[in-house]
């Protein structure tokens, strides 16, 4: 369904005349679910995350975007570049499909500095491409001056004996001053797989050989993989899709032999555990921490929610750091600077409902302290009107934490999930919630679990409630609303 354009979904965005241009930023703009604090392109649809990188003075994220559709369509790289990570991007296409092999559009990839270069190494699609080989992996260089520069040759990753040609999603890491390259790749038999590969130059690869994991039949595909290492662990990344198209982005930690690409390893572990949450991928900041972002995308069908509404968008920044042998997420420091207003409240929480300090939010950081807990469950909920709010649940005899949506406004059709739970390894200490126009991430007990989802509240949902199911809590809240990321001023390039 297009019903926020008259372009068919193969238009160039290079034929569109400037007016037609400013008048689709105009409808997106003006849309009541247009993100606020995070990454979105002024219209059409965000994709897969594919070139994510700090080049020594600037931030780069891109990802794979489809100006007329959603994830259909002719499609381009679209980029964020930014001193500090959140601020003011100055955005432009980086890469467009207009070459002989990625004629019919711009898929996953990666990106890599080398000698002050940004390499891009991604997959393509071309009107050229046999159906045995659907893809094409390329090769492009951002020079000193700011141009593209591609490779006229595809090049040539060798898909072994018992694989299907449809190789993608190349991901390029150095390790030990040699480099490497993952690919996502399926067994003849429908099986999700990763393929590693070695270069010293980035348009010739030799395979190594098939990464061996424990999982021997999880999901039919396997996207956007990564690597890197945490306090002496390998840490391998992708989003596992199976046959009725359900997504699951996670990793497997332990340690990876290189000679062979086998890896010892624990069970695989979501990165998120809501909903839409896909295609992380992750990069060092300038302090040589690691970060995440995915793609945070709609699940289901909505019957009444415009196709204008449901457009993807990147998740907040999201730092990762290891304690006792597992990884915490919590959000980028660099998200700080967009906080204003600060509000606390302080007090005790009861099975009757309120408001413990008369504030409201739209897009805001919502923290909460736990200091005494003597209730059987605490619920707390926000984007909150007469009919809808979106709840987050703590249970403390189980220690279940529950993000429900199911009355966040509108919802996806039946069966589709819309609440979640996760189980804490200690009590619920601490709740940090990041609430924009159209979506939740929450993070608990500083990160030990996450839970994010889009929500479509009506426009008036802007209150903040906390209660219980029986007894009390003592509680402190901070409240910070949270600058938009573009309120500045338009620096997105054509």
């Amino acid at each position: 369904m297009q019903d926020w354009i008259n372009e068919v979904e193969t238009q160039r965005i290079e034929q569109l005349p400037a007016e037609r241009i400013a008048e689709l930023k105009d409808k997106f703009a003006s849309s009541p679910y247009k993100q606020t604090f995070h990454l979105q392109p002024p219209f059409g649809s965000a994709g897969k995350p594919n070139g994510l990188l700090f080049d020594g003075k600037h931030y780069l994220i891109s990802h794979v975007w489809y100006p007329f559709t959603i994830n259909n369509g002719l499609s381009y790289s679209y980029a964020y570049q930014t001193p500090d990570l959140i601020q003011n991007p100055t955005e432009q296409i980086m890469l467009k499909p207009d070459g002989l092999f990625d004629d019919e559009g711009i898929k996953g990839g990666s990106a890599i500095e080398i000698n002050q270069q940004t390499h891009f190494i991604y997959s393509a699609k071309s009107k050229d491409a046999v159906i045995e080989a659907p893809f094409m992996q390329l090769h492009a260089v951002k020079n000193h001056t700011g141009e593209i520069e591609k490779y006229e040759q595809p090049i040539n990753f060798e898909v072994p004996e018992g694989y299907i040609q449809n190789v993608q999603d190349p991901k390029v890491f150095e390790k030990d001053g040699a480099r490497f390259a993952l690919l996502s790749a399926q067994t003849e038999k429908g099986q999700g797989r990763l393929l590693a590969y070695h270069a010293d130059d980035l348009n010739q690869w030799q395979l190594i050989a098939p990464v061996h994991t424990n999982l021997s039949h999880f999901g039919d595909f396997w996207h956007a993989s990564d690597y890197f290492t945490m306090n002496g662990y390998d840490i391998l990344t992708f989003t596992a899709e199976n046959t009725e198209h359900a997504f699951k982005a996670g990793y497997l930690m332990g340690h990876l032999h290189f000679h062979n690409f086998k890896m010892n390893h624990g069970d695989f572990k979501l990165w998120d555990d809501g909903f839409g949450f896909v295609f992380p991928q992750t990069f060092e900041d300038a302090e040589g921490s690691r970060v995440l972002i995915g793609l945070l995308k709609t699940e289901g069908e909505y019957e009444h929610l415009p196709e204008i509404a449901q457009v993807p968008c990147l998740s907040i920044p999201r730092q990762l750091t290891m304690r006792n042998g597992k990884i915490y997420q919590t959000p980028h420091s660099s998200l700080k600077q967009l906080r204003y207003n600060e509000e606390t409240a302080l007090g005790y929480a009861n099975k009757f409902a309120k408001q413990l300090h008369p504030y409201e939010g739209d897009n805001f950081e919502l923290q909460i302290e736990i200091l005494e807990n003597d209730a059987t469950e605490i619920y707390f909920e926000v984007k909150v009107s007469k009919w809808n709010s979106t709840k987050v649940t703590y249970n403390t005899h189980s220690r279940l934490v529950t993000l429900d949506c199911s009355e966040s406004g509108e919802v996806p059709l039946a069966n589709v999930e819309t609440k979640c739970s996760v189980q804490l390894s200690r009590d619920l200490e601490h709740l940090q919630i990041f609430v924009d126009q159209s979506s939740i991430e929450v993070f608990c007990n500083h990160g030990e679990r996450v839970m994010s989802s889009r929500i479509f509240p009506p426009e008036n949902s802007k209150g903040i409630r906390v209660g219980t199911e029986s007894g009390q809590a003592y509680l402190k809240f901070t409240k910070y609303d949270l600058h938009g990321i573009y309120e500045v001023e338009d620096n997105s390039e054509q």
